[in-house]
């Protein structure tokens, strides 16, 4: 069984992860609408996939599955991979990043209420039914009407977003139950599958034609890969096999803090009042889940 990382050593490596993996933001939203989404997935499962599969032959370790990995890898490659990768690239062409940030910030609050089914050890308390609630209040705030009448299209890129934090929720409390399977091999199955099924969805949909535009945003799409995808995903597993999924998804109350400060200073994003308060009552909701103390139940 592996033991609970320290505070300290939590809180560092999320914190990493966490500033890796906002990032991804910033190189999605600057290739939007320039690049395919399932294109965009594609390449950034790959290079990530690549990346992964080099440091297990530099250790002469296989990075090919074994037949008790097929099953978690095509799991996470879909629910932690293809699916939310292609989904947020598509949502990014429509809202902002702040916007995209803070709605996927929503998922601990996801996790808490399918872990309660899934796991004996997380059972929902009254202090967690009462961050879900508040959460779920902050969403309403920051996807009012208002919101998805500011841009044409935002309705549809609001909702790949909620879509996306239903799948990484589904994909990590799935992850919490892998017990077999190492989470650096994890995170390579992850990354492989995603990067396979984009691939293949691509050329179906958009045909070869829909890479083109990478190669003019080859050093994005290779920071999107490594920095943004590689790197903190392999950290990320090791988050939740080491202090569980609700612990694991306080990674959520960091992500939106990250990205929105990103975007702001980087692309010159406008965060309006709205956002700022939507976003505050989620991350408080997220805050209370995550902090509260676990119940077995009998």
């Amino acid at each position: 069984m592996i033991q609970p990382l320290s505070p300290l050593a939590f809180t560092t490596r999320l914190f990493f992860c966490a500033l890796m993996w906002s990032s991804g933001f910033l190189f999605m939203k600057s290739m939007a609408g320039t690049i395919d989404p399932m294109a965009m997935a594609s390449v950034r499962g790959v290079i990530a996939a690549t990346v992964l599969s080099g440091w297990f032959l530099v250790r002469r370790l296989s990075p090919l599955p074994t037949r008790n990995e097929l099953v978690p890898w095509l799991v996470l490659g879909t629910f932690n991979g293809w699916l939310p990768n292609i989904l947020t690239a598509f949502a990014l062409i429509h809202i902002a990043v702040s916007l995209g940030s803070m709605i996927q910030a929503s998922g601990p609050l996801l996790v808490a209420v399918m872990s309660h089914f899934a796991f004996a050890e997380e059972t929902l308390t009254p202090r967690k039914i009462g961050g879900i609630l508040v959460g779920f209040f902050g969403m309403a705030v920051l996807i009012g009407p208002a919101a998805l009448m500011e841009a044409e299209g935002a309705a549809i890129g609001v909702a790949a977003m909620v879509c996306v934090s239903v799948s990484y929720a589904l994909g990590n409390v799935y992850a919490r139950q892998v017990r077999h399977v190492e989470p650096s091999r994890m995170a390579l199955g992850q990354q492989a599958v995603s990067g396979l099924v984009a691939t293949l969805l691509t050329l179906a949909f958009s045909g070869s034609a829909a890479y083109l535009p990478t190669l003019e945003h080859a050093p994005e799409m290779i920071a999107l890969g490594i920095i943004a995808t590689a790197l903190p995903i392999t950290l990320y597993m090791g988050l939740i096999r080491s202090n569980g999924p609700t612990k694991a998804a306080m990674i959520g109350y960091l992500l939106p803090v990250f990205a929105t400060g990103l975007a702001v200073l980087l692309l010159g994003e406008h965060v309006g009042l709205r956002d700022l308060l939507g976003g505050a009552i989620i991350l408080a909701g997220v805050y209370t889940v995550s902090t509260a103390p676990s119940m077995i139940r009998g």
